[in-house]
């Protein structure tokens, strides 16, 4: 899986370089590369932005940097682009399997207000958001989509921590514990202690209903 971020700020992921997306891409599960949108601007004092046609507060993304860093990154449209957008389809588990299928991924962070149209329906494929509320850019959403997706490539975790996780079976997530077997008064369930995996597996099933009821349940509609 390779996957190319375009951005206007490409310190701030950093973070990719740890824990377990860092140790995929050092394994050579995974390829992370961010590109500098501002590096293929024609104007030359290397602004990205402009005042918005009709008016209208904040600045907007111009579509020729954009549009010339996409074509230098995937110049035979190999990649699968999205632009991480408020405006797009909501991000869930369902969608990360989708993604899966594509062995190459371009992901698009906007800025400010938003970027050229243009630019989109020249050059994108597909608009993702992570959710009915909005940043000040998509290079946050940029960082959960790719840790999400990286997550489930071969290799990068153990396939009994994708098993065992919210969202697998429309489920919450189980109550996890660990040492030591009590803390303040409040004891690990005995039977997490009792060795008998039939009994664990039960508990945890019952206790994944109990959450996903209390938490969330519009998942339980299904």
């Amino acid at each position: 899986m390779r996957i190319d971020i375009l951005t206007l700020f490409p310190e701030m992921f950093s973070s990719l370089r740890e824990s377990i997306i860092g140790r995929a891409q050092k394994d050579g599960k995974v390829e992370i590369f961010v590109h500098n949108i501002r590096d293929y601007t024609e104007d030359k004092h290397m602004k990205c932005d402009d005042y918005p046609f009709g008016g209208g507060a904040g600045m907007v993304m111009m579509a020729q940097p954009i549009g010339s860093c996409i074509e230098a990154v995937d110049p035979n449209h190999e990649a699968h682009r999205i632009y991480m957008s408020p405006k797009g389809r909501v991000f869930c588990q369902q969608k990360v399997y989708e993604l899966l299928e594509y062995d190459r991924l371009l992901l698009l962070c906007g800025h400010y207000e938003g970027v050229d149209q243009r630019a989109i329906d020249l050059f994108i494929d597909e608009e993702i958001s992570i959710g009915d509320y909005v940043l000040t850019g998509g290079e946050l959403p940029a960082m959960v989509v790719t840790d999400s997706v990286c997550r489930y490539v071969d290799g990068v975790l153990n396939t009994s921590s994708l098993v065992d996780e919210s969202f697998a079976d429309n489920l919450l997530e189980y109550p996890q514990y660990t040492r030591p077997p009590e803390y303040r008064g409040l004891k690990v369930p005995d039977v997490l202690r009792s060795g008998d995996h039939g009994k664990i597996d039960r508990w945890r099933r019952e206790q994944a209903l109990i959450v996903t009821e209390k938490m969330r349940p519009d998942l339980l509609k299904g």
